[in-house]
């Protein structure tokens, strides 16, 4: 359990600092590429980041999934089977990369090297993803926390420099900010290889078992499929959601240029605010996954009941104030740093949200670390339909409007918090208040 704490606490300081300097490069990004040059930066990133989850397949929590749960004698013969399978499937994606990028609408206004950039990063996100799958598995959570902190640096260092010693037309600022980015993640892939590399000859001068490739591709995909479903279910929503909102908004009444205000206000400034103690919440994450994996393996019901007790205590004791500071000072907050003290009002609408999600991501971890991977995904589909309807008809309600897309929002959280919590109670046998049941693992 110190083990646990001791690793959570280098992924929560190493989040923090991230944080911090996520906020610098924010600043720097709004001052040298504009409001219109921001716009097409923040456009792109999500094109850049389905690029990097499609590269990573989800490998790391697969990764540390099995490194977790199998002994170390198993490790070296996955290792080289993970390896030769990342080969092949990066000299898959990238020709398909190179093929379909091209053709690609969303790239068109921007620096035609881009789509280059884009397809650089598969074989780097790709590889890097079987070092970071290793260490979480192996629970070294500080290089995870190096890693973390170091790549948020690099790039704010290269803008920094970048921007001070050339001056760049709107459209190549914006290239040359994507490009910070790839050469941060560049940075990471070195330094995880090295650090990959020393372990690696280590374990192949030590005893080791062969485990079959088919063997290890099932244990792998068995993770990996579902996980990354799942992660593009939310993709996929998140890109709906604008849209589903405004549809609502405008059929209350609400003008197309308001409407679009409204969804700025929540999603930029309310969601912005509310969600930022997340890091904390996401450090549980990582630190979960390989060390309910393990514990799941090992059958330590009792250790498992233990740290649900923990994590949740101590999500409450941050998550509790947090929320509640950002209630009581949500004008002063969207005032001072957003200039909108009309998103105040949204802020304190979103409490719930806020909350639950702080919850939501460590039973998440928990569920894949169980197995449960396809009951994460199912309920996030449940719990997404439910929140979209409530969304569009209550929003739709002209006196509601805004205020009844956030019941819809809210009642999405609170839908996917009891069935994640009630899937976990059942599957480690304990009570609604987290009391054992003595009863044993439904393997």
């Amino acid at each position: 359990m110190n083990k646990f704490f001791k690793g959570l606490t280098l992924l929560v300081l190493a989040a923090f600092a991230g944080e911090c300097i996520e906020f610098l490069l924010n600043m720097v990004l709004a001052r040298e590429l504009g409001e219109h040059g921001l716009g097409m930066y923040m456009s792109i990133l999500p094109t850049i980041f389905l690029i990097v989850l499609l590269a990573s397949f989800e490998m790391p929590v697969s990764i540390s999934k099995f490194i977790a749960e199998k002994d170390q004698k198993y490790h070296y013969s996955m290792l080289n089977h993970v390896i030769r399978l990342t080969v092949i499937f990066s000299l898959i994606l990238i020709p398909i990369a190179s093929m379909i990028l091209p053709f690609l609408s969303v790239f068109d206004s921007y620096h035609p090297l881009l789509r280059w950039m884009a397809i650089i990063l598969i074989p780097i996100v790709s590889f890097s993803s079987i070092a970071r799958g290793f260490f979480m598995g192996r629970e070294q959570m500080g290089k995870i926390a190096t890693a973390n902190f170091t790549r948020k640096l690099v790039q704010l260092s290269l803008l920094i420099a970048l921007y001070h010693f050339f001056q760049f037309e709107t459209s190549t600022a914006v290239f040359i900010a994507i490009c910070t980015f790839v050469g941060s993640e560049l940075a990471i892939f070195a330094y995880f290889i090295h650090m990959f590399v020393i372990q690696y000859q280590k374990m192949k001068k030590a005893p080791f078992e062969n485990l079959s490739g088919m063997t290890v591709w099932k244990n792998l995909m068995g993770v990996s499929i579902p996980t990354t479903g799942l992660r593009i279910f939310h993709a996929l929503s998140h890109a709906i959601q604008p849209f589903l909102i405004k549809a609502a908004l405008l059929k209350s009444g609400i003008s197309s240029d308001i409407a679009t205000e409204h969804f700025g206000m929540v999603a930029g400034v309310a969601m912005t605010i509310g969600l930022f103690p997340a890091f904390i919440a996401h450090s549980f994450m990582v630190m979960l996954i390989p060390t309910v994996s393990k514990a799941y393996a090992e059958n330590k019901l009792d250790y498992l009941q233990k740290l649900l007790q923990q994590v949740f205590f101590i999500t409450f004791i941050y998550g509790v104030p947090a929320v509640t500071f950002f209630y009581f000072f949500a004008e002063p907050l969207t005032s001072r740093f957003f200039h909108s003290t009309d998103a105040s009002v949204y802020v304190q609408l979103l409490w719930p949200f806020f909350l639950l999600h702080f919850f939501i991501m460590p039973m998440q971890a928990y569920l894949i670390g169980l197995g449960l991977m396809k009951d994460a995904f199912y309920h996030s589909v449940w719990s997404t339909t439910i929140s979209f309807v409530g969304m569009y008809v209550f929003g739709s309600m002209d006196s509601l409007q805004m205020h009844g897309v956030i019941i819809g929002i809210n009642l999405g959280a609170i839908l996917l918090t009891l069935m994640h919590y009630f899937t976990i109670c059942k599957k480690i046998g304990v009570s609604l208040i987290l009391v054992p049941t003595n009863r044993r693992f439904n393997q």
